[in-house]
């Protein structure tokens, strides 16, 4: 089920109920976001169906469950449908409808869009596969308010512009795994230079997306100037992998860049939280 993608789909989709001008009962927010947790837990199942064979031939993902026999491929697909359908049933009756649609589209997205569609056809998979990882906090805004409006979309194109620079760092410094498997990322297509250069575009990109809540009025001076901060250093980062020429070296900053970004999505979304939550 992909625990710890999962807590991080849970996390920003509890930021944007937090967030909402409405308050939300405690026990159907659980419950709403228990079903989210289950959701992504699905769609995370059924993209282990559908790539096991893709996870046997790369280091990263051969220890996965159906590689190494824990389960086979048959329960997980069985395991991933039932998963699907009991999350967006619990949510549809602990929030509302709009937001049982955004889940029942977010896991048929990732499944059918990015897994099935996407993955192995173009290089440009997880630009617009990661749609499908954008939208969580959209679905924690709408179980408070039962519509979209600005803010959550805004959440949205946080995620959404970060997710090709997390995600080419990672297939620059494990570009021998990707190959392994014929997966199309960005390196293996384009090469190194073309996506060093993309990973610091996109940097760029995200960086009013990410300084936006304060100029749209629900963020504060505090979240400016941390988020600044935050983002300043990924720059660097992006920058300084862009302008290195050894390979290990490259690599190196890869890797400390992919593991950043995890930890900066997570920052943004505590400090917009703890922002929000002390006003």
């Amino acid at each position: 089920m992909k625990p710890r993608v999962m807590s991080l789909v849970l996390f920003t989709c509890m930021v944007g109920l937090l967030i909402a001008p409405n308050n939300v009962d405690f026990t159907s927010a659980c419950i709403s976001l228990l079903a989210v947790a289950i959701g992504s837990g699905a769609a995370g199942t059924l993209n282990m169906w559908y790539e096991s064979d893709l996870d046997a031939l790369m280091s990263r993902t051969c220890l996965r469950p159906i590689p190494t026999g824990k389960v086979k491929k048959d329960q997980a697909l069985y395991f991933g449908i039932i998963l699907s359908t009991l999350s967006v049933s619990i949510i549809y009756f602990s929030a509302n409808l709009i937001s049982a649609i955004l889940l029942a589209s977010t896991i048929a997205f990732y499944f059918f869009v990015y897994t099935i569609w996407l993955k192995r056809k173009t290089p440009q998979n997880i630009v617009i596969g990661g749609a499908a990882g954008a939208l969580p906090p959209v679905i924690g805004w709408t179980i408070a308010t039962g519509n979209i409006s600005l803010e959550p979309l805004i959440l949205f194109s946080i995620i959404f512009l970060w997710t090709p620079s997390h995600f080419w760092a990672l297939s620059l410094y494990k570009s021998g795994d990707y190959k392994r498997a014929k997966i199309p990322m960005l390196p293996i297509i384009s090469g190194t230079k073309t996506t060093k250069t993309n990973i610091l575009v996109y940097s760029l990109i995200l960086s009013p997306a990410v300084l936006a809540p304060y100029f749209y009025n629900f963020a504060s001076t505090f979240y400016l100037i941390v988020s600044s901060i935050m983002t300043s250093y990924y720059i660097y980062l992006c920058f300084k992998l862009y302008s290195s020429k050894i390979v290990k070296v490259s690599n190196k900053i890869a890797r400390k860049i992919f593991i950043y970004s995890i930890f900066y999505l997570f920052f943004i979304f505590l400090i917009l939280l703890i922002d929000n939550l002390l006003k």
